[in-house]
């Protein structure tokens, strides 16, 4: 009987897996290769593709000083990130002591967390789209605050704008960085990018 199940078993053909169902890009992405590129092209007088601006990465880090006496506060800064970003957060720690601050190499002092490809264009889009609107009092962002080569950093000074988190189970504000980083060493240019993802860069 055994033999005779076998046999049938191997008479009947494996049904072939279905494909995943794959996931539709960024529409951020999608708007930088139909419409950001001839725009750039045309605005920098260049036809190479490959010479144009592109948004490579962003990095959004969390200094969390106070976990030094709270543990809970890293705990819960760790997955208020992960949640704000869609991808798991890591933990920093020091590299030097600082007898000042008490603090020790190698202790836990903020968490981080490095977006690139679809992630990062879903975050964007989240970010200008839903976040910064929710800022009390929002007139646009600093124009000014590139490093001189092609760099953004800004600050929020809650992370309570993301709608992802849920302002009932949060036990304290907590501020993040988030810094852009592109292809050109032309702060100009970064910010022609930046503006034309739709950054809300105020009036200089």
């Amino acid at each position: 009987m055994a033999r005779q199940k076998e046999s049938a078993d191997r008479g009947q053909p494996e049904r072939p897996q279905e494909p995943a169902a794959k996931a539709p890009p960024a529409r951020l992405k999608e708007r930088y290769k139909k419409e950001i590129v001839p725009a750039l092209s045309k605005k920098f007088g260049r036809t190479n593709v490959h010479s144009l601006p592109k948004l490579q990465k962003i990095v959004i880090n969390m200094g969390v000083g106070k976990a030094l006496q709270d543990k809970n506060r890293m705990e819960q800064a760790v997955d208020n990130l992960t949640q704000i970003a869609g991808q798991k957060a890591q933990i920093t720690k020091a590299r030097l002591a600082v007898s000042g601050f008490r603090l020790r190499e190698g202790n836990e002092i903020g968490c981080r967390v490095t977006l690139r490809r679809e992630r990062m264009y879903e975050f964007l889009d989240r970010l200008v789209s839903v976040a910064l609107p929710r800022i009390r009092d929002f007139r646009g962002i600093n124009p000014n605050s590139f490093d001189g080569h092609g760099n953004y950093t800004f600050g929020l000074s809650e992370q309570l704008v993301f709608p992802e988190i849920d302002p009932d189970k949060v036990t304290f504000t907590q501020g993040m960085d988030i810094t852009f980083v592109t292809s050109t060493k032309s702060d100009d240019e970064a910010r022609e990018l930046l503006r034309s993802f739709g950054m809300p860069f105020r009036e200089a």
